[in-house]
Parts: C-alpha cells; sequence; structure tokens
C-alpha cells in the first residue's frame, strides 16, 4: 500500500507542477481537468502524510519500550504507541475507501424526475411530498433547485415534476434516490380508513456537459405551445412552452416553466441532453449491478427501493435493510442518514472489488 500511495503523492506533486505552465493553463478544458484530479488526489495525500508521520512515531516508541531504563519514560513510550496503532489502524481504513476510484459523474449536477406511478390521485399526492422532501434536502445543502416542468395532480401533488439540483456532489448524493418509491397510507378519499399502497418513480439524471453529448439540429423536433396551470396570463396565452423530440431515440422533452421561449428551451436542451446522456451512462451502470450484489446506485427505475409506511411511522430502504421510526423527519428532509447507509454499503461493495 505504501508504494502504491507514493505513486499517488508523485502524481499530485506532478499535476500541481502542470498546473503552472503557461500553455496548461491556456488550455482551459485541459486545466479544468487538472484541478479536478488534483482536487480529488489532495484527500489521500494529506492522509498518506499523517500515515507516514504515524509509522515513524510508532518505530520511534517501539525503540524506546526496547532501549530505555527509566519505567516513567518506558510507561509514557507505551502509552503513546497504543494511541498510534488506534490512529494507524483508523488511517488504514480511511486511506482503504479514499483509495476506490471516484465515479467521475458524482461531482456532477443533476436533473431528478418524479412520476406519479400506480395509486391514482394518493400516487400524485405522494410525488408532491417526494418533491417536497427532495426540496427541503437541497435547502439544507445549500443546492439551487429549478423547476423544468410540471403536471399536476387532479387532486394535488403531481402526476410528474422535472428539476434540476445544482450543487457541490450533487448527483454522487442524489443518485441513491432513483428507483420506485411506495408509500403505504390511508388515503383523504377513502371513507372506511383502509391502508392503501401506491408509488411514485424517482429518476436521478447526471448533468451531461456539451461536450459529452453533440446534438444534431437536424435530429431535434421543435414544437410551441401555450403553458398550462399557475403562473400569470403571459404564461397561459403566449406561446412559451417548448416540446423537444429526438427523433433517433424517441425521447420527448418539455419544459413550460419560463415565460421565455428562449428560457424553456434552454432548459428542455439541457434535460434532453442529460436523458441520451443517461442512456450510454445506464451501460456503464448495467456492467457494475452484473459484479455487485447489492443494487445500491445502480439506478434501476423498476426496483422497489423503498417504503414510507405512514400507520407505523416508519421508513425502510430495501436495498440495505434500513428501517428507521421517524417518518415525519424523513418526509420534512432528513433523509442524510439514509443516503449515508447507502454510500457506506457502495464503498463497502467498491472495495471487495477493488481488493478481489
Amino acid at each position: 500500500m505504501l508504494d502504491k500511495l507514493a505513486g499517488i503523492e508523485n502524481r499530485w506533486i506532478e499535476i500541481g507542477e502542470q498546473m503552472t505552465d503557461p500553455n496548461v493553463i491556456a488550455d482551459m478544458k485541459k486545466f479544468i481537468k487538472l484541478s479536478k484530479d488534483y482536487r480529488d488526489l489532495e484527500p489521500v495525500v494529506v492522509a498518506y502524510k499523517e500515515y507516514k508521520n504515524v509509522l515513524e512515531n510508532e518505530t520511534s516508541a517501539r525503540e524506546i519500550i526496547a532501549t530505555e531504563k527509566d519505567e516513567d519514560f518506558k510507561d509514557m513510550a507505551k502509552e503513546e504507541l497504543g494511541e498510534l496503532i488506534a490512529r494507524k489502524n483508523e488511517l488504514e481504513e480511511s486511506i482503504k475507501i479514499l483509495m476506490i476510484p471516484k465515479d467521475p459523474e458524482d461531482a456532477k449536477n443533476c436533473t431528478v424526475e418524479i412520476r406519479a406511478g400506480t395509486g391514482g390521485d394518493e400516487a400524485s399526492l405522494f410525488a408532491g411530498d417526494l418533491f417536497r422532501m427532495y426540496t427541503k434536502y437541497c435547502e439544507s445543502k445549500k443546492w439551487k433547485l429549478e423547476i423544468v416542468d410540471i403536471t399536476e395532480g387532479t387532486m394535488g401533488g403531481y402526476k410528474e415534476i422535472v428539476f434540476n439540483v445544482t450543487g457541490k456532489e450533487v448527483y454522487g448524493t442524489l443518485k441513491y434516490e432513483s428507483g420506485v418509491h411506495r408509500v403505504q397510507r390511508v388515503p383523504k378519499t377513502e371513507t372506511q380508513g383502509r391502508v392503501h399502497t401506491s408509488a411514485a418513480t424517482v429518476a436521478v439524471l447526471p448533468e451531461a456537459d456539451e461536450f459529452d453529448i453533440t446534438l444534431n439540429p437536424s435530429d431535434i423536433r421543435k414544437d410551441t405551445y401555450c403553458a398550462s396551470g399557475p403562473g400569470g396570463q403571459s404564461v397561459n396565452t403566449t406561446y412559451s412552452a417548448i416540446r423537444l423530440t429526438h427523433e433517433p431515440t424517441g425521447i420527448v422533452v418539455t419544459c413550460q416553466d419560463e415565460k421565455s421561449q428562449l428560457k424553456n428551451l434552454n432548459k428542455a436542451m439541457g434535460v434532453l441532453r442529460n436523458r441520451i446522456y443517461e442512456l450510454e451512462y445506464q451501460k456503464h451502470m448495467d456492467v457494475i449491478a452484473s459484479k455487485r450484489k447489492t443494487m445500491v446506485s445502480t439506478g434501476d427505475r423498476s426496483a422497489k427501493i423503498r417504503t414510507y409506511n405512514w400507520p407505523q411511522g416508519r421508513v425502510t430502504d430495501h436495498r440495505v435493510n434500513l428501517t428507521l421510526y421517524n417518518l415525519p423527519s424523513i418526509i420534512d428532509g432528513n433523509i442524510q442518514e439514509i443516503i449515508d447507509t447507502l454510500q457506506v454499503a457502495e464503498n463497502a461493495e467498491r472495495l471487495k472489488e477493488e481488493m478481489a
């Protein structure tokens, strides 16, 4: 491990030197990539430097214990040795995790799509609950949330809502939310108090940069129409809403959130680029899924990932068999504990892959 860590430190130093090269600075695309690589390697290098220091101090403590005549001094060395060994073990575990290759998509922003599934009006209401949950969570992370498109339910909530999230490590955090979310509760329309089961599907798509996906304008059919729903008179009377159809894949994207047709077009193009990019990215995820026992972050939209049971006040994530009895708090956006557990499970799986 020490040889591998030394190699990482040398690479980190090399990247730092390259970033001062005027030719590299002039090439913005290359400079941005090197900056990202430098930031990604830095935590490993910092941990490696501390690890080397701990190893050197451990050697010194052992020498003192073996050669020192003064018993008090020897006892102090023994106490220090115990602390050093404990810290060494901690660093070794954290370094193993830090050395797992990162998914380059994790640092990206993302588009989130929530769609009501089985359950009629109750599914739309649940989709609204999920949107509120993610809105509150994004607020707690200081992330920016921007709505792209909305189709409201007949009794509230949403049949479909699409929104963009921008911030630090957004996709790497929210990707665990992809899949089928199931709700068990008594609907407002239920007169006999029976518990119904409904569902909503969440899809989290990594943001595609323009150099990731090149869209041919001749492949895209653009239609304009009057927006529906709230937003003022101009929203409903001008042809500001956009519908894009990508002919080769059949993907359709709509956007009607803005009053400006140009703004809606830009948003719709971004979502279209993300969805096309996802087709290729999903192939990569399928390969990972074939190697991995858990389906923690494969993005399988058909998989039932979580159940929200209102009568029992519990939330169960089926991928890691995690059950929490704080449903109101979770629906209020406090989902960090669930995401942390999923990240630990995924890191464990990836560590097994690296060690195999």
